[in-house]
């Protein structure tokens, strides 16, 4: 399909990029930045006038739940909810049933996900084997198949020794490997950031050092081995700044912070609310203004969703008996320009850690606008609002913003330059 996009603002963070232009579409394909290229026509035209065009949506951590958590969420579900919160790109985690570390696992969501055709899916394989800690996946296979990273999840591998040698091995074949850093004695049995709310709830706590020993301890792995590295979910301060001291040794590190951290605390719990139970935990109010800071400087250089949709009986038992996570993945942008509002990044800045940022962190083949590039691309509306939950295409309701007025939104969602979503 041939698509022209008239008169918007096109942003494209990669190449700085931000004037009032057109954009050209054919095949697929961006062909044109400006005057459309002789003899195109346009099968569809859109006015962008007071619309925003930039780079569709990077996510790093999308849950998808399928195969084996379909209760929970489905492909088709989840990359449709995506591509209302303006994501073209995600990643899924390994925590499938059976665990994604096997090809014919990664070739079924990958088939899946074609067929649904609402967002590119790009899997994260499994680290160990069944996320066990013993036994490596097969991780070459696992490349080969079409699985960008691998990582182990909050499932710690049973001793460091074997954690070198996997950390190693990924090395060997220039193999990206995620870590989620919590060290699982330290954080055993918590369920709250180990701090005054969780003393006042009498919830059991998990204390900032469950992240930063295991991610000292990772750092230093990733010094040793020399493996590219990406860190997600940071949830402190001081891991942030652990990051930071990393990257100006001239590690090969990069690190995400899921959304919801920069904008809630551990003062969310108050009212014991199941919404807010997530792990890692909910941190202070200090924590969260220095992972603001680290987004701001680039240290953190994505901003993902975490997205983990739940049934509704996941999140009806008392609050230690809840299963963790946020579904927020359709509310992505809406809930990222709230980071503009409270004039902590510029529109430009905060588009690129949805998109250029994360695209570089994974090598993944997005999050740009430029001639010959695929057209996966985001329109919203900066000046309009988005009333969260007023329509819901994740089959996981699990999320504390509903019913909240949030700044921007998502108009059209094209991925290979056609539309996947219009709202």
């Amino acid at each position: 399909m041939t698509l022209s996009i008239l008169g918007a603002r096109v942003i494209d963070p990669n190449s700085g990029l931000d004037q009032v232009t057109d954009l050209h579409v054919d095949s697929g394909k961006i062909v044109a930045l400006g005057a459309a290229p002789a003899g195109f026509t346009a099968v569809r035209s859109i006015d962008g006038a007071g619309l925003v065009v930039a780079p569709g949506l990077v996510d790093l951590s999308v849950s998808l739940r399928e195969p084996g958590y379909s209760r929970k969420g489905t492909i088709a579900s989840e990359t449709r909810a995506a591509a209302a919160g303006g994501v073209t790109s995600l990643c899924c985690p390994p925590r499938t049933k059976p665990v994604l570390d096997t090809p014919a696992v990664a070739e079924l969501i990958l088939d899946r996900a074609r067929e649904a055709g609402h967002a590119k899916v790009f899997p994260i394989g499994a680290l160990s084997k069944g996320l066990e800690g013993e036994q490596l996946a097969e991780l070459v296979a696992l490349r080969d198949t079409g699985c960008v990273a691998f990582g182990n999840g909050l499932e710690s591998f049973r001793n460091t020794r074997t954690l070198a040698r996997a950390l190693e091995y990924a090395a060997t074949f220039d193999l990206t490997v995620v870590f989620h850093s919590q060290d699982r004695d330290l954080a055993a049995g918590g369920l709250a950031h180990e701090g005054a709310m969780a003393s006042f709830l009498g919830l059991p706590g998990i204390p900032e050092t469950a992240e930063t020993v295991a991610l000292a301890r990772d750092l230093l792995l990733v010094e040793q081995t020399g493996v590219r590295a990406h860190f997600s979910q940071l949830t402190s301060a001081r891991g942030a700044q652990l990051i930071a001291q990393a990257q100006a040794r001239g590690l090969p590190v990069t690190a995400d912070v899921a959304l919801y951290q920069l904008i809630l605390t551990d003062e969310a719990l108050v009212d014991f609310s199941s919404l807010y139970h997530v792990q890692p935990p909910l941190r202070t109010r200090a924590d969260r203004d220095g992972l603001r800071e680290a987004v701001k400087s680039g240290v953190i250089q994505a901003i993902s969703s975490h997205h983990q949709p739940h049934e509704r009986d996941a999140k009806l038992a008392p609050f230690g008996a809840t299963e963790p996570g946020i579904s927020s993945v359709e509310l992505l942008l809406p809930l990222a320009l709230t980071l503009v509002e409270d004039g902590l990044l510029d529109l430009p800045t905060l588009l690129q850690r949805l998109s250029a940022g994360p695209a570089a962190a994974l090598r993944l083949p997005a999050g740009e606008l430029k001639v010959g590039a695929a057209a996966d691309l985001v329109l919203f509306d900066p000046k309009a609002s988005t009333v969260a939950g007023e329509q819901w295409r994740s089959k996981g309701d699990n999320c504390p913003f509903i019913g909240h007025c949030l700044p921007g939104a998502v108009r059209y969602t094209v991925v290979d330059g056609h539309i996947s979503h219009e709202g």
